[in-house]
């Protein structure tokens, strides 16, 4: 069974950072294209930043740029979201995204072929 499990939210200040983890089992990530989304109360939710399988291209949300950092570990099947920074409006309900066919910032979370259960992160002073 192909799973993604989220972890490494939590409440932090303006300001700081944090590390989220996207831990698969079941399947191998190496192959995989994955997505960070994110969804913050009342709002869509949006693509935060992904990484090609193939070349290991990068793309970014324009928010987020030269603040966040994907990156994976093939060797522990984990894609990372290292977040520095942090603002208020960054505060939402993060997910992961994987699918072996296309990147999940082109087609969206729901049509990805796996997504985790969300970790919540809120920035607050």
């Amino acid at each position: 069974q192909l799973q993604l499990v989220e972890s490494g939210g939590g409440l932090v200040q303006p300001g700081g950072s944090l590390r989220l983890s996207c831990a698969a089992s079941g399947f191998t990530l190496d192959f995989y294209y994955i997505g960070w989304f994110r969804q913050a109360p009342g709002k869509e939710r949006e693509g935060v930043s992904c990484i090609s399988s193939s070349d290991g291209s990068l793309w970014y949300a324009d928010s987020v740029k030269d603040r966040f950092t994907i990156s994976r570990d093939n060797a522990k099947n984990t894609v990372y979201l290292q977040m520095n920074s942090l603002k208020p409006e960054d505060t939402a309900v993060y997910y992961c995204a994987a699918d072996p066919f296309v990147s999940p910032c082109e087609i969206g979370l729901g049509s990805a072929g796996s997504w985790g259960q969300g970790t919540q992160v809120t920035i607050s002073s």
